[in-house]
């Protein structure tokens, strides 16, 4: 921590964690949560008192930046805010209080780890906000600790006795009822004990290798005769047997926690010995491991190898239930060598991630979101090819509001049509049971030529990605792991087809995986066409990745990393210098993440031009808006809604030409720099007028948005009396555009034809 004179000496600001107090000009905000409505980003980590505005300075200047990990960490207290507001019904409310955890986990295990690792190399480096790693850890360690305060305070006091009072109860097996504790017993002794087995801990020995972000049970034993001190075991609990088991009732949902039934009758497992008692606890282990591509010279083995550091990786969080034995919490640090600053204590159960199961309970549609089913586009005829469909014109789709079977629908038809001889597509993450693959592989055992680029460095999904490129090579793929040091991250399918007109390249580019499964809760971008500059682009780009060339001028696209990054800074320069000169100029970007320094000082440039920018960035903001002299024209606001927010849009006015772009890269230095990604312009004039109303309406949003101001406080926007919900409109404006559609296909008059008039003749 800073101390008082070098925060008096470099002009600082520390966050505490009690009330105001005076003295050095420093402000104390409490770690409490404040309001709902609003939540302060730079708690609790340094930042400047006064923002000088030096253009030469813009990247350098720590007070131009908010912290990564804490914008990350306040993008979950969105999330977690959902789960606490009362209009949102109980079991969606149970939904967002899993995901919350479920991110922790992730950041725990990538971001905490990543920082924990140059911590142990006494890194001294700073990042753009100013802050060291230590001040970082120190910070995101009280983030997270009020996180944890209210994820419990919301589920024990507010959301368990509401489901209680709709028939849906956990019961606690230490003091249930006769009937639920007969059902329990035969449980255990029927599906839990057989399975189970304890793990004798040698005080002297290796400690067992311990499954990262799974339940274990430790257990403290009395010492055997002749020896002084107490003996553990550990049981872990595995990922076989179902974490909530039903329990009989005559209405509603009972269920008891397999640890809570394991801890219950946990002197079954050690006859003639005493237990002096027992916790639940987890571990997360570091993620954060990268492979030295230069020095393996097979990437599928390398990954291999790097799936299993990751099971022996350094602990970098426990986790354990806030009543366990001294002695036991004591032995867990010592053994997993972890410090009390690693360590979380939780209320029982630690883990809510259970409760996304819960969410998704039958029966209980009144206390659920109405279903959104996927409508059909009015642009895509069922009965009519996809090729014929794309060569009449380009198509916009914005899922999932609009269904993503087309995606689907044009491999599918690619792989079955005796005209088309390559299919050629990127795959980043995609379903376990995905068509897509099946598709692929059937063209491939057709004859086709069909290459596949899989990004076996997927983090999280290597193991599945290991899987899908071994099943496409054994079906005739010719698969391309990747390139060396950066992970294909593009959304790209490229379908060659043999025509009357001659050879045809249809395109497909999104903004999200080529994953079905994601695509039903992922709102995300598709843009169809078959354009001849889309075309050659999409095969210069392909064949630059899978043919080890050098990377061409493209007259459309734009790729990462050679010249993604060059193309924005261009574009937002070029609306600074129209605006300096009086024409129209205006920005708006719809981005999952805006870090990159470099991209932020152009947009304050562009501000301080007075160029009008729009941003809605769904997660990590490093940029301040709102800054006298700075970025007063810069406005930040971000929507969290039932729906995850994932595609990435942008806007130029380009004095009234407007220029728009969809992309599968975030404003991150590592998406412009370690990936490969693209830049697509849409070019079709009707579907640049439908990529503006959807971008549009992302600022139009007064139910779900918070908006980030100058000090880095998000407040929720007040819905009382304009109230507008941007996916809810873009779900009617699909539905309506369907009914539509089918009205004026009523009032038309179709005559009978003859076979000859149909075939032409």
């Amino acid at each position: 921590m800073i101390k008082k004179r070098e925060a008096k000496k470099h002009g600082l600001i520390f966050w505490y964690l009690d009330a105001p107090s005076p003295g050095l000009g420093a402000s104390r905000v409490s770690f409490k949560r404040m309001t709902s409505k609003t939540r302060m980003l730079t708690r609790p980590y340094l930042f400047r008192t006064s923002l000088a505005v030096s253009q030469a300075h813009y990247t350098k200047n720590p007070e131009h930046f908010i912290n990564r990990e804490i914008s990350w960490l306040e993008f979950n207290q969105r999330v977690l805010d959902q789960a606490m507001d009362s209009s949102v019904r109980l079991l969606e409310r149970i939904k967002f209080l899993a995901i919350t955890c479920s991110n922790l986990d992730e950041f725990f295990m990538v971001r905490v780890g990543g920082l924990q690792l140059q911590q142990a190399t006494s890194s001294v480096s700073t990042e753009p906000s100013g802050m060291t790693v230590s001040e970082q850890l120190e910070a995101i360690s009280h983030r997270t600790e009020e996180m944890f305060e209210t994820q419990y305070q919301v589920y024990l006091e507010e959301l368990e006795p509401e489901l209680v009072r709709q028939g849906i109860e956990r019961i606690r097996v230490e003091n249930c009822s006769l009937r639920h504790s007969e059902a329990v017993r035969r449980i255990f002794e029927e599906e839990i004990f057989a399975v189970l087995s304890p793990m004798g801990i040698d005080p002297e020995g290796q400690f067992p290798l311990l499954v990262s972000r799974t339940l274990h049970l430790c257990v403290q034993l009395a010492a055997s005769e002749g020896d002084e001190e107490s003996r553990f075991a550990i049981i872990p609990l595995g990922v076989v047997l179902p974490r909530v088991l039903t329990l009989p009732t005559d209405q509603g949902f009972s269920f008891a926690l397999l640890e809570d039934v394991v801890h219950q009758y946990v002197q079954d497992f050690f006859p003639g010995e005493t237990v002096l008692g027992a916790t639940t606890f987890r571990i997360t282990r570091n993620a954060d491991i990268s492979l030295v591509e230069d020095a393996a010279p097979d990437l599928m083995h390398g990954m291999k190898e790097i799936l299993a550091q990751r099971k022996t990786a350094q602990c970098v969080r426990l986790e354990l239930e806030e009543t366990s034995p001294k002695a036991i919490t004591e032995f867990l640090q010592e053994r997993l060598k972890v410090s009390e600053e690693q360590t979380t204590r939780l209320p029982s159960p630690i883990d809510l991630s259970f409760l996304m199961k819960i969410s998704g309970l039958e029966g209980y549609q009144h206390l659920q979101d109405e279903p959104w089913p996927a409508q059909r586009s009015p642009k895509i005829d069922s009965t009519t090819s996809m090729f014929e469909t794309i060569a009449e014109r380009d198509i916009l789709l914005c899922h999932p509001f609009e269904g993503y079977g087309p995606v689907v629908r044009l491999i599918e038809e690619a792989a079955d049509d005796p005209d088309v001889l390559a299919i050629k597509q990127t795959l980043y993450r995609t379903s376990r049971d995905s068509a897509i693959v099946s598709a692929l592989k059937r063209a491939a055992e057709r004859g086709k030529y069909v290459t596949t680029i899989v990004e076996l460095k997927a983090r999280f999904d290597e193991a599945r990605n290991i899987e899908w490129a071994q099943e496409l090579e054994h079906a005739g793929v010719q698969v391309i792991y990747g390139v060396r040091n950066l992970k294909t991250h593009a959304k790209i399918c490229i379908i060659v087809r043999r025509e009357a007109r001659g050879i045809m390249r249809y395109v497909h580019f999104g903004t999200g995986n080529y994953n079905e499964s994601t695509a039903r809760l992922y709102s995300d971008i598709s843009y169809f066409s078959c354009r001849d500059e889309l075309g050659q682009d999409s095969s210069s780009f392909f064949n630059a990745i899978t043919g080890y060339s050098q990377p061409q001028q493209y007259s459309a696209l734009e790729a990462a990393p050679i010249g993604l990054r060059k193309k924005l800074l261009t574009l937002i320069e070029s609306e600074t210098v129209r605006c300096q000169q009086g024409q129209p100029a205006e920005i708006a970007a719809k981005l999952n993440a805006l870090v990159d320094p470099e991209l932020i000082a152009a947009l304050y440039r562009a501000s301080q031009a007075g160029v009008k920018v729009l941003l809605n960035i769904r997660g990590i903001c490093c940029l301040r808006p709102g800054v006298q002299g700075l970025s007063e024209n810069i406005r930040v606001v971000s929507i969290v809604d039932r729906l995850l927010e994932h595609a990435r849009m942008a806007y130029f006015k380009h004095g009234g030409d407007d220029l728009a772009f969809i992309s599968s890269a975030d404003w991150m230095p590592r998406n412009l720099d370690k990936r490969i990604e693209l830049l697509v312009p849409i070019l079709d004039k009707s579907c640049k007028q439908q990529f503006m109303s959807i971008l549009k309406s992302y600022f139009e949003d007064t139910t779900n948005t918070w908006e980030l101001d100058a000090q880095g406080s998000y407040h929720r926007l007040d819905s009382t009396e304009n109230p507008r919900r941007c996916q809810a409109m873009l779900y009617q404006q699909a539905v309506e555009a369907i009914k539509l559609a089918e009205q004026q296909r009523s009032t038309m008059f179709e005559p009978h034809q003859s076979q000859a008039q149909r075939d032409g003749d």
